[in-house]
């Protein structure tokens, strides 16, 4: 991954930053970064994430999968960081022989329908669960064993669970002597994608999960005590410091179909890990170039507290623009439409530095296996610098365990006095 930085400079944009401060910044980078060496070789909680590239066993994956090669389809089923990581890379890489469906709510309509597109003798269920307790994914592989059972299926041959080493997500796979694999020991969820809870649906679907971790490497060799040297902390530690400024939103916006689902992603990386102390970045969706027609004029024109991160692949395959005999159509006849993407990234990136909103400019080098783990790792790495500047505990996320134990009390699973907090809702309604 390239980075390009200059449009967040103040002489490019309004209260952006100058080259001293970026040097201020950066010994702190340093002190962030020997940090995050020592986590690493102690492979304490979440550190150890960076390690994903060498503790990940390909072999291990290829091999459980394998009972499920003749796949037509690939439903998995888990939420959050159980799912987007595999979501993520399967769209990056593009269509196989065997689609990849997830199923990350309960919205009983979409399950429905989802269900209803899938031949269930064909298809692969990838449950994932680290505490193997998750109401959502939990609920959801019950009526997709119920289904698999009304369609004569025998879902046990059909079937591969990822969890921890206890919990009723284990017993159920060693019970039935379902193909099974441990999510990583120390690796929160949304850290996960470059191990088996990320990796089993590429496998299933013939990607090169090899080309991914070898690419996740890459990028660990390159962290270097320095964001001058090291694009992964340039993001993460511009990022900071525009906080500090006060562009407290981050847009991330790719120019690049296959990378949408990468941009929600990121967003539960940012939310999840920073989202502390009353501080942290607000991530938003976006895509180029579809959302310049409806985010666009807020960036420029609304509040100046947006950071746009611009991300785009530099070589995929083309398609030409057929000539036409239109006058006003004309420029566009012999362009391809690589051309017309780049001219509306560059445009809009122009046009945002022109409108003092402070912008970067990410850059992949195509959009394989190697350059797709090298960008996820490299997101997880700038992430993990963040948290290390703004001193937030970025491995946990106790806000949300609080909405999961109100929900588990509603349903009887439990006394829980933040179900309680639900009864006492002040209403006013209107009709």
């Amino acid at each position: 991954m390239q980075i390009d930085i200059g449009n967040i400079l103040s002489d490019v944009v309004a209260d952006g930053l100058d080259r001293a401060e970026l040097e201020a910044i950066d010994e702190d980078v340093e002190r962030a970064h020997e940090r995050i060496e020592r986590g690493r070789a102690d492979e304490e909680f979440g550190y150890a994430s960076l390690n994903l590239p060498t503790a990940t066993d390909p072999e291990e994956i290829q091999t459980a999968v394998d009972p499920l090669a003749d796949s037509d389809a690939v439903l998995t089923v888990g939420i959050g960081g159980s799912a987007l990581g595999a979501a993520t890379i399967s769209e990056a890489l593009g269509p196989s022989d065997t689609a990849h469906h997830v199923l990350d709510n309960v919205d009983p309509a979409h399950i429905e329908t989802t269900l209803a597109e899938l031949d269930l003798s064909r298809t692969a269920v990838n449950v994932v669960s680290r505490s193997g307790t998750t109401a959502e994914t939990l609920a959801n592989f019950l009526i997709v064993r119920d289904a698999m059972d009304e369609a004569g299926v025998d879902w046990t041959e059909r079937t591969i669970v990822t969890t921890g080493e206890e919990g009723p997500l284990r017993d159920l796979a060693d019970g039935h002597g379902l193909p099974s694999l441990r999510v990583p020991e120390g690796v929160p969820g949304r850290f996960s994608a470059l191990s088996a809870v990320g990796l089993v649906p590429a496998a299933i679907r013939g990607h090169d999960i090899e080309g991914l971790l070898a690419g996740g490497q890459r990028a660990a060799d390159s962290l270097a005590p320095s964001l001058f040297d090291c694009s992964a902390y340039a993001y993460g530690a511009i990022a900071y410091a525009l906080d500090q400024q006060g562009y407290s939103t981050n847009v991330m916006m790719p120019y690049a179909e296959g990378l949408e689902a990468f941009a929600e992603w990121f967003a539960q990386l940012w939310a999840e890990s920073l989202g502390k102390d009353g501080g942290g970045q607000t991530p938003v969706r976006a895509l180029g170039a579809t959302d310049q027609h409806s985010q666009l004029q807020l960036y420029r024109a609304g509040p100046k507290n947006k950071l746009v991160t611009l991300l785009r692949v530099t070589d995929q395959p083309d398609r030409a623009i057929p000539e036409t005999g239109i006058p006003d159509l004309a420029y566009l006849g012999g362009k391809d439409l690589g051309d017309l993407l780049d001219a509306e990234f560059e445009a809009t990136e122009a046009s945002l530095a022109a409108a003092d909103c402070p912008n970067v400019r990410l850059e992949l080098d195509g959009s394989d296996a190697e350059a797709v783990g090298a960008l996820l790792y490299e997101m997880e790495a700038a992430c993990i610098l963040a948290g290390e500047l703004y001193d937030v505990e970025t491995f946990t996320q106790p806000a949300v365990e609080w909405g999961k134990r109100a929900a588990r009390g509603l349903l009887g699973g439990g006394e829980f006095e933040e179900a309680d907090a639900v009864a006492s809702k002040e209403r006013l309604q209107i009709e």
